[in-house]
């Protein structure tokens, strides 16, 4: 194993026996943020330090085993040891190698999920509920929960657009990658001589910003609007100026929702959807210079990018930053996308991995 490698492993188990001694004393849950903070990296140096300590025994099982090498009657046990402990390492090494990756910081929060129609008229404000409906279900499937934002009807059903809140831990790590153009291709509900049509939907998903530690709202640079909110609602949203729409004067970004009937409540979901629009595009200016040098094998992310084709006719959903081609459309769209999402968790990791043995 790398040299540098080991030296950062070391230093990670001394961290850990400091940890336990910090987090095991009386005074521990005297400050609760610092206490919070040190069992978060309590919680990810453990199974890292596991891992080393695994593979510190299998060089030890692996030296025990030459040691009993000149023995004619244990050789062959011998060899077979040294063999599958040799292999052990291998995996162990490629198991520490990714546990040692950068983490992205914004991987366990939660995420605001938008869904746009693009080409194709009714049929793609159809294809964006199919969408919205997919991501729900995924959702769902994991007990996270799902608070619609802001949405805008189409008259035959679906969405020309949809902005929800998706809550629960690790929600960006597992759907960071499904922002980009999504296709489909199938014959629409109000096609009378059963052509295959192509539409588009465009996703974005953006992680929760901390607003008060990374984006900074200065009220001076805020326009805050109200008007009655337009839809079905009752008699309540109709008779009163609930609806809010906050426009950020310096980037031009503008927030609209309405969903809620309270004024308040709709301008703290406005307010949180725009940090986080400020979030994500201060996060694509950052990482602009790098994606300049060294293209992403899962994609940039922009919402201009045909990131992945849903055919219904061939029952078949490909992805083409990777080339990954599945035939379970029905389940795919009843939310069952964890092989999609893993795969290209794992192509990132690939990627990441390559990198770091280059520098």
């Amino acid at each position: 194993m790398n040299k540098n490698i080991t030296d950062r492993l070391t230093r990670l188990s001394v961290r850990l026996e400091e940890l336990n001694h910090l987090l095991s004393s009386e005074s521990a849950t005297s400050d609760l943020d610092n206490y919070r903070k040190l069992t978060r990296e309590h919680s990810e140096i453990v199974p890292i330090v596991e891992l080393y300590r695994a593979y510190q025994q299998s060089e030890r099982d692996i030296q025990t085993a030459r040691e009993m090498h000149a023995d004619l009657d244990m050789r062959a046990f011998a060899e077979t040891e040294i063999q599958t402990g040799k292999e052990k390492l291998v995996k162990l090494e490629s198991e520490i190698q990714k546990q040692l990756l950068p983490k992205d910081p914004n991987d366990e929060r939660n995420i605001f999920l938008e869904i746009r129609a693009g080409t194709g008229g009714d049929e793609s404000a159809l294809f964006a509920g199919n969408l919205f409906r997919m991501y729900s279900r995924f959702a769902e499937r994991r007990g996270w929960q799902v608070e619609i934002i802001s949405q805008s009807l189409s008259d035959i059903g679906g969405y020309k657009e949809i902005i929800a809140k998706i809550i629960g831990q690790g929600a960006y790590s597992r759907l960071k990658f499904e922002s980009g153009g999504h296709r489909v291709q199938r014959v629409p509900v109000t096609e009378t001589q059963g052509r295959v049509h192509t539409s588009t939907c465009t996703v974005a998903v953006m992680p929760e910003a901390d607003e008060v530690s990374e984006v900074v709202l200065n009220p001076s640079e805020l326009r805050i609007d109200t008007f009655r909110a337009s839809g079905a609602g009752g008699q309540h949203i109709n008779k009163t100026d609930s609806a809010v729409r906050v426009t950020h004067l310096p980037t031009g970004i503008v927030v609209e929702c309405q969903d809620g009937r309270s004024q308040h409540k709709n301008k703290a979901q406005a307010l949180s959807v725009l940090a986080a629009r400020i979030h994500a595009k201060q996060m694509r200016e950052q990482h602009a210079e790098q994606a300049a040098t060294r293209k992403s094998l899962v994609g940039s992310g922009e919402r201009s990018e045909r990131i992945r084709t849903y055919n219904f006719p061939q029952g078949r959903i490909t992805d083409h930053r990777i080339n990954l081609t599945l035939y379970k459309m029905d389940q795919i769209m009843d939310g069952d996308i964890d092989e999609l999402c893993s795969a290209l968790m794992a192509e990132h990791q690939a990627e990441l991995l390559a990198a770091s043995v280059q520098e």
